[in-house]
């Protein structure tokens, strides 16, 4: 069991140190330093092993996070990737990508700050790696069955490995020119370098997965082709429409959705050339929406070398400390600065966007916002509080209001939820037999590690569909939800 004094000597949480900004926004390496291996086992030390270790609950994987952090603490690398394994088929990209909901859970965190689990499970996925501890699972067997996915994010991954090592022919359609979805093209290299996606697909190509890229499903093949194909099919696209900003000046220049900025922010930033690419450079740059992905936009434009970067939230600024509203061990909302934060630029809470002014070519040269309250019924306007910032360029953050429906689910005719997201029975399957959904396209714009739980549950659905039963595991239900309060 672990060390039951571990947390009285070792009180204080430390985590690796972020590289300095002058240097990190010159370039588009990792933010964080390698962190000494003698430093994370005694973080380890601190887990508790409790006895009811609510870390699992904050965990949609249900991770077992005891198990792998004394394994940890023990040096004991080869058992730890194996316990890790077994319930996360991609822990280098959760941790490095996932806010960590396990560690807001941790009974640690009651009084103390909490175990640094988050770092613990990529140290031992990095140390696996690099002991050549991680390697394909061929299936023993084939099943003669044959399933589509679509989509190459987390959760059409971890569909497709697990549908794969359970013996059924796999390919995974994919309509940007590399396997990856988000992971690739989405999320700055300065938080994941693609390496890591790379190492993974090609062991879930050696496994027997096979990739069909650049191929746009819906358009290139129909749902019904699909449907002719494939003995299953796994709806694995996102939730990619935007959110939009339906104010006076939309149709300006330089006003910018935020999936329209970052891919080919991330293609150069590995080599590649986009014409036409909207940067930031030298630019008065307003980011609209404080989330994982505005972070993302406001890192990208300094390290492009925007002259400002300002960041507006409608939500007024969180506190430093749990609110009564938010107890133990529900997540917490408090005030986050993230790296990109670090780097540099003004975050303005409580702040509505009321007008985009351009100038006589067409093209953003201010924005006009105003002071906003919580009221009963949304948000009210802070009379005399309105005023104009400089904006050369306006990146629209503000999430996702569903999947595409044009084109594939269209030609499905699958049915739809009161969110316009892909309605799913328990087992993961649509109102169309044989078609299945996972992530974001069925339960909306959320986490990686929800992502990833939702393809892993979607599989042993369709293993149970085509075989009759499934020994796949299944971490969640479609109903199920963040822990709140």
């Amino acid at each position: 069991m672990a060390d039951p004094r571990g947390f009285l000597k070792h009180p204080d949480r430390q985590l690796p140190v972020r590289r300095p900004v002058p240097v990190r926004i010159k370039d588009w390496k990792e933010v964080y330093e390698e962190q000494q291996l003698s430093e994370l086992q005694q973080q380890a030390t601190r887990c508790m092993d409790c006895g009811i270790p609510f870390c699992h609950n904050g965990c949609p994987l249900g991770n077992l996070i005891p198990e792998w952090n004394d394994l940890t603490r023990t040096g004991d690398w080869k058992d730890a990737i194996d316990r890790l394994h077994a319930t996360n088929n991609f822990p280098e990209f959760t941790g490095r990508l996932c806010p960590a909901p396990c560690e807001t859970a941790c009974v640690l965190g009651i009084n103390q700050d909490p175990v640094t689990i988050k770092q613990i499970e990529l140290t031992i996925v990095e140390e696996a790696f690099g002991r050549h501890d991680v390697h394909p699972q061929v299936p023993t067997r084939l099943t003669g069955k044959t399933v589509a996915v679509v989509g190459s994010g987390p959760a059409g991954l971890a569909a497709a490995q697990q549908l794969t090592r359970a013996g059924h022919t796999v390919a995974v359609y994919e309509r940007a020119d590399k396997p990856g979805g988000l992971l690739r093209y989405g999320i700055p290299e300065f938080k994941m370098e693609k390496a890591m996606v790379d190492r993974r697909l090609e062991q879930m190509t050696q496994e027997g997965t096979r990739f069909r890229c650049s191929t746009a499903v819906g358009e290139d093949i129909t749902g019904e082709q699909l449907r002719q194909r494939y003995d299953a099919v796994v709806l694995a696209i996102g939730s990619t429409v935007p959110r939009d900003l339906p104010v006076t000046g939309r149709e300006l220049n330089g006003i910018v959705q935020a999936m329209d900025f970052l891919p080919p922010a991330n293609r150069v930033a590995l080599g590649e050339e986009v014409p036409g690419q909207v940067t930031a450079t030298d630019k008065h740059v307003v980011v609209i929406g404080g989330g994982d992905t505005g972070a993302d936009c406001i890192g990208t434009s300094h390290r492009q070398g925007a002259r400002s970067v300002t960041s507006l939230e409608i939500l007024p600024q969180p506190g430093e400390d749990r609110a009564p509203e938010h107890p133990w061990p529900t997540y917490p909302m408090i005030f986050r600065i993230a790296s990109a934060h670090e780097e540099g630029g003004d975050r303005i809470y409580s702040v509505s966007t009321k007008e985009l002014v351009g100038d006589a070519d067409g093209n953003v040269k201010a924005l006009r916002l105003v002071e906003v309250s919580r009221g009963e019924e949304g948000f009210d306007e802070v009379p005399g509080t309105e005023r104009e910032i400089p904006a050369d360029l306006v990146l629209l953050a503000m999430g996702f209001v569903g999947p595409q429906q044009e084109g594939l689910l269209e030609q499905l005719e699958v049915d739809r939820d009161e969110r316009s997201n892909v309605a799913r029975d328990e087992h993961f399957m649509t109102s169309v037999p044989g078609v299945f959904v996972a992530g974001d396209a069925g339960r909306g714009q959320s986490l990686i590690v929800w992502a990833i739980a939702e393809g892993r549950s979607a599989a042993r659905g369709v293993d149970a569909y085509l075989m009759g039963g499934s020994e796949l595991p299944a971490p969640v239900r479609p109903t199920d939800r963040p822990l709140t309060a």
